[in-house]
């Protein structure tokens, strides 16, 4: 039993699953346990979670991974949220009960809404307040329509017409992810500016929910909780001793899942880069206390905030189909295991012209078109899975080219080392290619679950388990550096075959369509 260590506990609530892990001072993970969660799809391009069954198994990996390491509830100097951001789900401040499933940051039903805003000449100046390209993909358009369309379950009293004169009056609470899980741990009604800045409501220059945005998406600036920063000395509240845990501890630090994996990067100063490999991959660049507007399909973002101290802004590119890619190929039946990509994309010389385009919902920065779809080009008769395969891992490095591209376009700053973590970076084909394509060293840390890592040194920072973003500099550690072997004419001549290969792909789905 360790009775006299302490540590920092992280909640990671992701798209396909909630893990909890435990970290030491050194930043190393001591304990670890992850369950995966129901995706619901009621119909095509809509995805749904059970925000109960979240918090469900958001409770029994805490008590797992603590009874796992013999670690006692109290040894936890506090607690830290990250979340799979954009997420959005409606819940009664009454019983606690959601009024809906959650409407994931993946699905597309307000595709039509987003098109109508834009035929209004309104997509600018959203743009303007909240650094986000107009999208189905934010948090806006869902609660919008959840208080249109949600039927509340059966445990409410409230009629599907009452919830946005409930919600005008406080009795319907919106939030992200994080907010359910902190209103859970703490009962109080709180997000962080990374969050806050990721719903389309939030005016990001003057740090504060925008009655205009609120306005024309007819969301009660009521409902929505209170904004703190990611890393906040004053905490969001305790954990109560009666509960679960049977202890107080101290939840104190919160991000979006990607401002996480950069904070956990120590990506501190402007410059600084960091691509996380999930179901989706998200390229963030660090840009300082300046809110650099994109020009190229990038979003304007919040980095992180730590108390008392000016925002940290980032760029970012979001490319919404990568770890997603990989579990189609499962799904297909032409892998039964995403670890043997490696092998089988190895065992070919290369794709033999084929091309993958995994617009499966839409293609994100820099081309944002929602009515993109997955797009196989290029096959022959002599075509076979292990082509595919290896097409699949490659239209990863495109798309994170793209992205890179884009983003020296805007910011002028040249990426030359990317810091780089997620499920998909064990893969080394898949660095070495990362690499090639971009022409930049990618570097892989040790402890690749950096978001988890970023959440907790944003609530280890609050309360001063550790004392100075130095220290966690110094518990950053390279497992493996990947340098460019591929000559520079290869890999643009095979980048622009994948242009061509976007182009494809793009408006596909018609009017009305999936």
């Amino acid at each position: 039993m360790k009775t006299n260590e302490t540590y920092v506990g992280s909640i990671d609530q992701g798209t396909t699953g909630t893990r909890f892990m435990v970290f030491d001072h050194a930043g190393t993970v001591v304990a670890n346990a992850y369950e995966k969660h129901e995706q619901i799809y009621p119909e095509p391009g809509w995805v749904e979670h059970d925000p109960l069954e979240i918090w469900e198994n958001t409770q029994s990996v805490i008590e797992s991974a603590l009874a796992e390491a013999g670690i006692e509830a109290d040894q936890l100097a506090a607690l830290g949220v990250t979340n799979q951001r954009e997420t959005t789900l409606l819940w009664d401040a009454e019983t606690g009960k959601p009024v809906h499933n959650a409407i994931v940051w993946q699905d597309r039903r307000t595709t039509d809404r987003i098109e109508r805003l834009e035929e209004d000449g309104k997509a600018d100046a959203v743009r303007a307040k909240t650094g986000l390209q107009p999208d189905a993909y934010f948090a806006a358009t869902k609660a919008e329509w959840l208080l249109d369309n949600a039927e509340p379950i059966k445990t409410q009293r409230a009629r599907p017409a009452d919830l946005r004169d409930r919600a005008e009056t406080g009795e319907i609470l919106f939030g992200t992810i994080d907010s359910w899980l902190i209103y859970n741990l703490t009962g109080e009604h709180i997000t962080d500016v990374t969050n806050a800045s990721r719903t389309m409501l939030f005016d990001i220059h003057e740090m504060d929910w925008d009655g205009g945005l609120c306005e024309e998406f007819r969301v009660p600036r009521e409902m929505l909780p209170e904004v703190r920063p990611s890393s906040d000395d004053e905490t969001y509240g305790s954990t109560d001793p009666e509960g679960f845990l049977g202890a107080e501890i101290p939840v104190a630090g919160a991000l979006g899942d990607q401002q996480a994996a950069l904070f956990g990067q120590t990506c501190f100063d402007a410059g600084d880069a960091k691509n996380t490999y999930g179901t989706g991959s998200f390229f963030l660049l660090n840009t300082g206390n300046e809110a650099v507007e994109s020009e190229h399909g990038l979003l304007t973002t919040v980095g992180f905030q730590r108390s008392g101290e000016p925002v940290q802004y980032a760029l970012e590119g979001s490319i919404f189909v990568t770890g997603a890619a990989i579990e189609w190929l499962v799904d297909m039946d032409l892998i039964d295991d995403a670890a043997k990509t490696e092998n089988l994309a190895r065992s070919v010389d290369s794709t033999d012209g084929v091309y993958m385009v995994p617009a499966f919902t839409g293609l994100g920065a820099p081309h944002w078109n929602q009515r993109a779809r997955g797009t196989l080009v290029g096959m022959t008769r002599g075509t076979r899975k292990e082509h595919v395969v290896r097409a699949t891992l490659e239209s990863i490095a495109y798309q994170t080219r793209d992205v890179a591209e884009a983003m020296e376009a805007d910011s002028g700053i040249e990426v030359e080392s990317l810091r780089v973590d997620g499920g998909a970076v064990k893969n080394n084909f898949l660095c070495q290619l990362q690499s090639d394509i971009l022409g930049t060293d990618i570097v892989r840390p040790v402890v690749d679950e950096t978001t988890a890592l970023g959440s907790a040194y944003a609530a280890g920072l609050a309360v001063g388990y550790w004392e100075t973003v130095d220290e966690l500099r110094n518990n950053w550690q390279v497992d493996r550096e990947f340098e460019v072997n591929m000559a520079s004419d290869e890999a643009d001549e095979k980048y622009g075959r994948w242009q061509d290969a976007v182009e494809r792909s793009l408006d596909w789905a018609s009017e009305g369509g999936a």
